[in-house]
């Protein structure tokens, strides 16, 4: 928004803009920065407000097998949710303030997020009205998630569609393969797979080809916002996590979009993928801001509000970015909190046993006896790790 009205006033009123302030690093740097300071400023009102509105936690009296994680979390108790209210507005006002306005992308990710958000919140009124974790259905929320992901798949294979768009005036991606220059149609985008470390993608080549890569694209855009929200559940564990799979995704957004570093890289170039670098950076910079709140002990959790709307950025980023397998890599930690309940049900009901303590995988941890800080911080460490492989599978192909 600011690069459009600096445009439209430099040709007003005959000024001379920085260019600087047009280039998709210095955006990226920005929105960063406008969303961290948003998110510090009013932290302390948001959370003075869910006080008032009595938005607080409930922590189930377990007995039994789960009444030492009830013991762990008694403190918890009336902990003010639905945070993710903070990061949310925080980073929409970062990106759209940064962001092309213009470009496809841009709106993919604003209604995405309102979209995802708006489901946790749903989710999240329900859990408080009922004083439960009993929010919405499983089936409802995977089915929303679907929705979105079946309009967002449809703007690339539609060519009526994407005409649409551009008749709105809004920009049709160029994209070009850096291995043998030549332009690639947004349906052929699609149907292309990358793995990291792997240099040529994985192509579909067939109806059964593309329909099993658009399937996995809703896996990747439902399996990341349920991953994000089963991870949230110590104090900072998720915002922590998100920061380090936002931050990778956005190096490989601005590194496509850069037409002679794709080719150095020899990745592909998608006129765009700048935007959303600017979107995640936002998302980084108000997680980290939000984080400042919700590191332990927690003033404040971002609910289903937060989780839903910020594993959503980030499986339509990796959509969007073709990125889907490097998802899977620096997204471990998300991956390993979803299987340990996969597993977990599965063993339960077929034999009776568990074979994790507690599930998600954070929670077995702490029925170890390891302290909650020690838990986020070692899968922070860990989430680092996997976030620097990624960044080095973009060398490394």
């Amino acid at each position: 928004m600011i690069p459009l009205a600096l445009k439209y006033f430099s040709e007003w009123f005959h000024w001379t803009v920085p260019a600087v302030f047009f280039y998709t690093s210095t955006r990226i740097i920005l929105a960063s920065l406008f969303s961290l300071l948003i998110a510090l400023f009013f932290g302390p009102y948001c959370i003075k407000k869910l006080y008032e509105l009595k938005i607080g936690q409930p922590i189930r009296d377990f007995t039994g097998f789960k009444f030492l994680l009830a013991e762990l979390h008694k403190n918890k108790k009336n902990t003010p949710t639905m945070g993710g209210v903070l990061m949310i507005i925080s980073f929409l006002i970062g990106a759209l303030l940064w962001i092309d306005l213009k470009h496809p992308f841009t709106w993919f990710l604003v209604l995405g997020t309102l979209i995802m958000g708006g489901l946790g919140a749903l989710d999240d009124l329900q859990k408080l009205k009922s004083n439960s974790f009993r929010g919405l259905s499983g089936k409802t929320r995977l089915l929303i998630q679907a929705l979105f992901g079946v309009a967002l798949l449809s703007y690339f294979y539609f060519p009526a569609l994407s005409g649409f768009f551009e008749s709105l005036g809004f920009i049709k991606p160029t994209i070009i393969d850096s291995l043998s220059q030549s332009k690639v149609t947004l349906s052929e985008y699609m149907e292309r797979l990358y793995i990291p470390f792997v240099k040529n993608p994985i192509l579909a080549t067939s109806l059964f080809g593309i329909l099993s890569l658009g399937f996995l694209d809703l896996i990747v855009i439902s399996g990341s916002c349920n991953g994000v929200n089963l991870t949230d559940g110590l104090d900072g564990l998720a915002a922590g996590c998100s920061i380090f799979v936002v931050g990778v995704l956005a190096i490989f957004g601005f590194a496509s979009n850069n037409q002679e570093l794709a080719a150095y890289l020899n990745i592909l170039y998608v006129e765009g993928a700048g935007e959303v670098s600017v979107f995640l950076a936002a998302v980084a910079g108000s997680a980290l801001g939000f984080l400042w709140y919700n590191s332990h002990p927690a003033q404040v959790f971002m609910g289903d509000t937060g989780s839903l709307a910020l594993g959503g950025v980030i499986g339509i980023s990796a959509v969007l970015l073709k990125r889907e397998g490097l998802l899977g890599l620096v997204g471990g930690i998300f991956v390993a909190e979803t299987v340990s309940v996969i597993l977990q049900v599965i063993s339960f009901q077929l034999t009776g046993k568990r074979i994790f303590r507690c599930a998600p995988l954070h929670h077995h941890y702490e029925y170890e006896g390891i302290h909650e800080s020690k838990v986020v911080i070692r899968f922070w460490i860990f989430g680092l790790i996997l976030a620097l492989a990624g960044l080095a599978s973009l060398k490394f192909q």
